[in-house]
């Protein structure tokens, strides 16, 4: 796949975005392609009247599903350290912390929540958590971000166990790496795939961030792993030894390669191009299965590349998301919650708040 097929995929998807508001003249030649980053190329227009109002209206919703031990979560996934570290993050996005910000108590009680699982071996999970990997990636990296952000915060003691717990965190995913280079379910290194090895490479990411060292060479093996997982067409199957694409695990694979440090490859640009065409929002193209999560890993996938794809995909998650929105300011989740649909829902809308540090190169 070329640059130039790209650039003629990006315009005609830019042309869709009518709907959202934008011309693909409005939205196409801001940046230099996928290698530069929106970082410090911000779009005209990217935070509107409308997106600060939603954002107010779910974050007020989502604080007050919070149980008195901190956590997040209902139904099966009630007291869910995932759903709990999500919920947080979406806090955090506004540039609420432990100790700062009107959603500050909210933020220091789901801090609690998630110290308050950390086992002795470092694994990040309530009781009878079913595949505890996924929740302890995104455990881990909650846990980098807000000790990357404030070192803790003011309270020392805090601060201390928040170290602690994140160091301990890594080595668990350091030395339950298989022997293909990815994580499953359980952290044991027996197994793989694709979703549950994308989760421990954020949070690696996020723990070198803050400053915690990190294997090296776990990242490369990782890599490795995914890049066995990408098919012909540029999407990514579930594990690597067969199977069909899939938009919200190939949003995923490609965001794999921007936290590994690797910013401009034709692996990413195929990914790219795989994305834009199955799952370009607010057309109808993406199937609904998994969308948050899908969504939730698209939008880093296309700021982190920034350019044209960023200008493009930006306006129209927005606007699906905004239409989405229920009237108590919620987004629903069918399969795992409303509080995690709308702690999505609240990362992807505050991307361009550029608050988290995971979303910096």
């Amino acid at each position: 796949m070329t640059r130039r097929s790209i650039h003629q995929l990006l315009a005609a998807a830019g042309a869709c975005l009518a709907i959202a508001g934008a011309s693909a003249q409005d939205v196409l030649g801001t940046g230099s392609g996928p290698a530069r980053g929106a970082q410090n190329a911000v779009l005209e227009n990217e935070i509107t009247p409308e997106l600060d109002r939603a954002v107010t209206r779910g974050l007020e919703w989502l604080a007050q599903q919070q149980a008195p031990d901190g956590s997040f979560g209902e139904g099966r996934y009630d007291r869910n350290v995932a759903v709990t570290a999500l919920a947080c993050l979406a806090f955090m996005g506004d540039g609420h912390t432990a100790d700062r910000g009107r959603y500050a108590p909210v933020v220091r009680r789901g801090l609690e929540f998630i110290l308050s699982q950390s086992a002795e071996n470092g694994l990040l999970a309530a009781e009878a958590a079913n595949g505890p990997m996924y929740g302890h990636g995104f455990a881990a990296l909650f846990l980098g971000e807000i000790y990357g952000m404030t070192a803790g915060g003011s309270d020392t003691r805090l601060a201390e166990r928040t170290y602690e717990a994140l160091v301990k965190a890594v080595r668990l995913i350091e030395r339950s790496q298989n022997d293909e280079g990815g994580w499953r379910y359980n952290p044991v290194p027996y197994d793989a795939d694709v979703s549950v090895t994308i989760c421990q490479i954020m949070a690696l990411r996020s723990a070198r961030n803050a400053g915690i060292p990190v294997d090296v060479g776990v990242i490369d093996r990782a890599v490795d792993y995914v890049t066995r997982c990408q098919n012909p067409d540029g999407g990514f199957r579930y594990q690597a030894s067969m199977g069909a694409s899939a938009w919200p695990r190939s949003a995923a694979g490609v965001a794999t390669y921007f936290y590994a440090g690797i910013y401009d490859d034709p692996r990413i640009d195929r990914g790219i191009h795989y994305l834009i065409q199955t799952a370009m929002p607010n057309t109808g193209r993406a199937s609904r299965a998994h969308a948050f999560y899908g969504h939730y890993y698209a939008v880093q996938a296309m700021y982190l590349a920034g350019g044209e794809p960023w200008a493009v995909w930006w306006p129209a998650i927005r606007a699906e998301l905004l239409d989405l929105q229920l009237d108590d300011g919620s987004w629903e989740d069918r399969s795992v919650g409303s509080s995690y649909g709308t702690a999505m829902a609240l990362i992807v809308l505050q991307m361009p708040k550029r608050y988290l540090p995971i979303f910096q190169k």
